[in-house]
């Protein structure tokens, strides 16, 4: 049924997956400037970066082109992709990731002894290391003060290891904890990713179709996408969930243009959208 599916509208891949593919990206002002600001942070080498987004609206794949972004003769990255882990965790997820060698054989008040030994080698070997952490607001507070200190280890002249936190607003609650004050303070530079507006839908779907090898007129008609922004509030999660529910639904009528009708099938199927004002529910 897929490939019947990819056939009817000229696709050589399905355009709405959810997988944080890079291939993907659209290069949104939003995002742009979240991206322009991290490749700039981490050149500068100072202080801990952190990136705020609501739930669905890109945190992730924006974080997984900052890792392919960065010059692999010049940086080495450290990826924590859940990190609800106490201090002591974390800071042996950390060293997993730094390959230190015999892991296995450390006590835990040896770690961070032997991460500063390992970041100091790669200082020698002329690469900074950055430490990626994505779904930062389910740090513990204990934790979030093991960043910091993680965040002391330098040489005279440079840190020895460059933070990236991407989080969802939740993280700033935490920060704003009287003592968590010093971490806070180190965040150098910081920045929000934020919803779609309209015409930024437009591209994301027009984006999404042309790299699935889509290449004809659009599919979604005006209304469709109107109502679409209703609905999603401009998160990009939601937009590709209702976008695939839609041309599911144009394909199951043998439709090659998406509808405002199909949209609104798909949001009522959609448990995550609880959108119902009266004018919706009479929608035809």
């Amino acid at each position: 049924m897929l490939e019947e599916f990819r056939r009817f509208f000229h696709l050589n891949e399905m355009p709405f997956s959810l997988l944080p593919n890079t291939n993907y990206y659209v290069d949104l002002p939003s995002h742009q400037q979240c991206f322009s600001m991290l490749m700039f942070a981490v050149a500068s080498g100072e202080g801990i970066i952190k990136i705020i987004g609501e739930v669905g609206t890109g945190k992730t794949l924006l974080c997984r082109r900052l890792l392919n972004g960065l010059n692999d003769d010049e940086y080495y990255s450290a990826y924590l992709p859940s990190p609800n882990l106490n201090p002591v965790e974390l800071k042996r997820a950390l060293a997993k990731e730094l390959k230190v060698p015999d892991l296995g054989w450390l006590a835990d008040d040896e770690l961070m002894e032997a991460i500063n030994k390992r970041l100091l080698k790669f200082a020698l070997n002329n690469k900074r290391v950055v430490l990626v952490i994505d779904e930062a607001q389910s740090l513990p507070d204990e934790s979030i003060e093991a960043i910091r200190l993680l965040t002391n280890l330098e040489t005279e002249s440079e840190k020895l290891m460059q933070v990236v936190l991407f989080a969802q607003p939740e993280l700033d609650e935490s920060l704003n904890k009287y003592h968590l004050r010093q971490l806070k303070q180190r965040i150098t530079f910081s920045q929000r990713l934020e919803q779609l507006d309209l015409n930024h839908i437009r591209q994301y779907i027009q984006h999404r179709l042309a790299i699935a090898g889509y290449n004809g007129k659009p599919i979604f008609n005006e209304g469709a996408i109107r109502l679409l922004h209703e609905c999603s509030k401009g998160v990009p999660r939601l937009i590709s969930i209702i976008c695939s529910k839609s041309l599911l639904i144009a394909f199951s009528k043998g439709e090659n243009t998406v509808t405002k009708s199909m949209v609104k099938r798909a949001v009522l199927d959609t448990e995550s959208i609880d959108y119902r004002p009266k004018r919706f529910l009479g929608l035809i």
